[in-house]
């Protein structure tokens, strides 16, 4: 490929020590001059191999690539491609405490290798199987003793503010890192947190107090001097922060659709066909990768990834992807990303020329798209015509595995029960009307103990 078709990754050009390009699909990583002597400290220290070791870093190999920009570069590395790119504004409460909780694990592992981490932001961190990690190697410098922690704040932005706001005010205000790409701002946090918030240490001291100091020394040269920080302090400060993020849970509480499972209007024997009929679908369609629209705590998801194919499983419901996450790590699942996604306002394009940090459908690339027990869900609730769902389900994948649910069923008569209007646009043969302009339908088969059909559909050439 020649050196015109290299490409610089649009969101990789906060940090002179270094950007991301491509070489076609291969991801590559310049390594600037400027950061030369850091970047040889990190593999030479050890801790290069500890962390990676640990899972706790994004392995990398040498690159013969040429550099990108010749006349400020060091070297050139070749780092693992992660499966998929999330944001935090996409994560459950747990997975957004265990990336904060690596991020202070490495800090500690940096120190103990006379490294720290100069920046803590979320965005550096990547789910890996059931592994958060540092995506970004040019995150690290040289110890300097009596220096305070810089990535302090940004730590406190990225990670404690949004769990604390998850864990103490409600579940979904992750979402807004989406209008705060540089993280929540403190004095914002410590107005929205709870009066109560002020009594656990933690939260007083990392968010309120440092909230009000920010705002005392804002023009003031005492923000910008450097205190003599020992590193007992620095250590002390840290194991502080773990301390606070793992004392912070989300409080025991019922979500509209956190127990969707529980109450489903099928038997258990009927489920478990559905199950069966639906890895079937999967399997047939042979797909590498999956999207479950809606999937709750990911039953059907599994039904994917348990057969070796890497499946996006997002849900509107903070609890619902939480305890898929939970389960995921604790059956150490690999080829599983439970996100928290509404399908019908998903993420956008941010940041700089609205390209830092890309859409969720610039993201997705996947060949099948599982849209079970949802399409009534839209249709009703969100006043999504079959039109408008035939465009947007056949814009995402080649093949779409749909569950229809007719209107004599339970579910969409307790939906509709206020909206007699709907009745007569939501029918199956509309339904097929819609999906047959952009799907050739492969299979209709009923789901056993009930009305619904599933329908294997695969989008026009």
């Amino acid at each position: 490929m020649s050196e015109s078709q290299l490409k610089k990754d649009s969101g990789s050009f906060r940090d002179p020590s270094g950007f991301i390009f491509y070489n076609g699909t291969t991801l590559l990583r310049q390594i600037n001059t400027s950061y030369a002597a850091d970047y040889d400290a990190l593999m030479s220290s050890g801790l290069y191999q500890k962390l990676t070791e640990q899972h706790l870093l994004i392995p990398h190999s040498a690159s013969a690539q040429s550099p990108l920009e010749k006349t400020s570069a060091h070297t050139v590395i070749e780092p693992e491609r992660v499966e998929f790119i999330s944001y935090p504004y996409e994560w459950s409460f747990s997975q957004l405490k265990d990336a904060a909780l690596a991020t202070l694990k490495i800090q500690l592992l940096a120190l103990d290798h006379g490294m720290t981490l100069k920046d803590a932001s979320a965005y550096n961190i990547q789910f890996q199987a059931v592994h958060p990690l540092l995506i970004d190697t040019l995150s690290f410098e040289a110890y300097q003793p009596g220096q305070p922690w810089v990535a302090y704040q940004q730590f406190c932005r990225h990670f404690l503010a949004p769990l604390s706001l998850m864990a103490q005010v409600d579940g979904t205000l992750n979402s807004l890192l989406k209008d705060h790409i540089d993280g929540l701002p403190l004095d914002l946090t410590s107005r929205l947190l709870p009066y109560r918030s002020r009594l656990q240490f933690g939260l007083l001291t990392h968010i309120h107090l440092h909230a009000g100091s920010q705002k005392a020394h804002a023009n003031s040269k005492i923000a910008t001097q450097k205190a003599n920080f020992s590193p007992l302090a620095l250590r002390g400060l840290i194991e502080s922060l773990q301390s606070t993020v793992l004392s912070l849970k989300l409080p025991k509480q019922k979500t509209k659709w956190g127990d969707y499972y529980t109450y489903t209007n099928y038997s258990d024997e009927a489920f478990e066909k559905k199950q069966a009929q639906v890895a079937q679908l999967i399997a047939a369609s042979k797909p590498k990768r999956v999207w479950d629209v809606g999937a709750n705590t990911g039953v059907f998801s599994r039904l994917a990834s348990e057969q070796g194919i890497f499946t996006i499983s997002t849900d509107i419901d903070p609890l619902a992807v939480d305890r898929n996450y939970r389960m995921q790590r604790k059956q150490k699942e690999t080829n599983l990303i439970p996100l928290l996604l509404d399908c019908t306002n998903p993420s956008p394009g941010i940041g700089w020329k609205n390209k830092e940090r890309s859409s969720f459908a610039d993201r997705l690339n996947v060949d099948l798209t599982l849209a079970l027990a949802i399409i009534h869900h839209l249709f009703v609730t969100h006043q999504l015509g079959f039109d408008q769902l035939a465009e947007f389900f056949a814009s995402n994948s080649p093949d779409l595995v749909m569950e229809f649910v007719p209107s004599d069923d339970s579910q969409f008569q307790t939906l509709a029960a206020n909206r007699p209007e709907v009745f007569a646009e939501y029918t199956q043969e509309k339904f097929e009307a819609a999906f047959q302009k952009y799907f050739t339908t492969l299979q209709v088969a009923p789901v056993e103990g009930s009305t619904r059909l599933l329908y294997h559909l695969r989008r026009k050439k």
